[in-house]
């Protein structure tokens, strides 16, 4: 019999973390010394989890110069590590828990995430997590960001798991979308948006049953099955 390889994409910001402050304050300080321009909550809510080229076109428009986006995107993360190594940043409720248990159940974990790979590495020395994550997949490792289905499946590919097998867990409408053309199930939670256009979705990871994760492969797989 052919071994069923399960595996759990998370993305970071927003789910692992709570980060969603901390992008706020960068941004913000950013764009108004560098561009003397106020970006509003609304922009930051509609952008939050879009990788940094895609964010700051989709604020300022397509004709923004590449050399800008890169500088503009350079000076935020330093200041959003900065503030991570300097403040500190703790996981969200329920997310050793979950991580624990499906490692203890043989579950493959990844994170697969808009973020640049300096800042996952910032965010993990930090919060100083077991070894959980066989493949982490950072803004630099895909040529297209959320929400085209790249990120989860180049993290899926590395853990060897098929995108039926995969659950995400999100937070962002761009990276529930990115899980729906990956053809992957997808858990969200309404830990930055008060409202998701999706099922399930839970308040936070300490609401969902251990269970949910099995559940969505059998019925992502008999959905499969069934369509073919």
């Amino acid at each position: 019999m052919h071994e069923i390889i399960r595996a759990v994409l998370w993305d970071m910001d927003g789910v692992l973390i709570d980060s969603g402050p901390y992008h706020w304050q960068a941004w913000r300080e950013t764009l108004k010394e560098e561009c003397q321009r106020e970006l509003t909550p609304d922009e930051f809510a509609r952008t939050f989890g879009l990788r940094n080229d895609l964010m700051l076109r989709t604020v300022f428009g397509h004709e923004l110069p590449l050399r800008t986006a890169e500088h503009l995107a350079e000076v935020k993360e330093k200041r959003y590590r900065a503030m991570v190594r300097q403040q500190g940043i703790a996981v969200l409720p329920g997310v050793r828990r979950c991580l624990d248990e499906l490692q203890r159940a043989g579950w493959r974990q990844a994170v697969a995430s808009s973020a640049p790979r300096a800042n996952i590495d910032a965010v993990m020395e930090v919060i100083d997590l077991p070894p959980f994550f066989g493949a982490v997949i950072a803004a630099e490792d895909v040529s297209r960001g959320k929400p085209d289905p790249e990120p989860f499946l180049t993290a899926a590919r590395r853990l060897a798991a098929e995108p039926s097998c995969c659950v995400v867990v999100e937070d962002a409408p761009a990276g529930i979308e990115a899980a729906r053309k990956a053809a992957m199930a997808c858990i969200g939670l309404l830990t930055t948006h008060a409202h998701l256009d999706h099922e399930p979705v839970f308040r936070s990871l300490e609401d969902v049953p251990f269970d949910t994760f099995a559940r969505l492969i059998a019925a992502q797989r008999h959905d499969g099955f069934a369509s073919g």
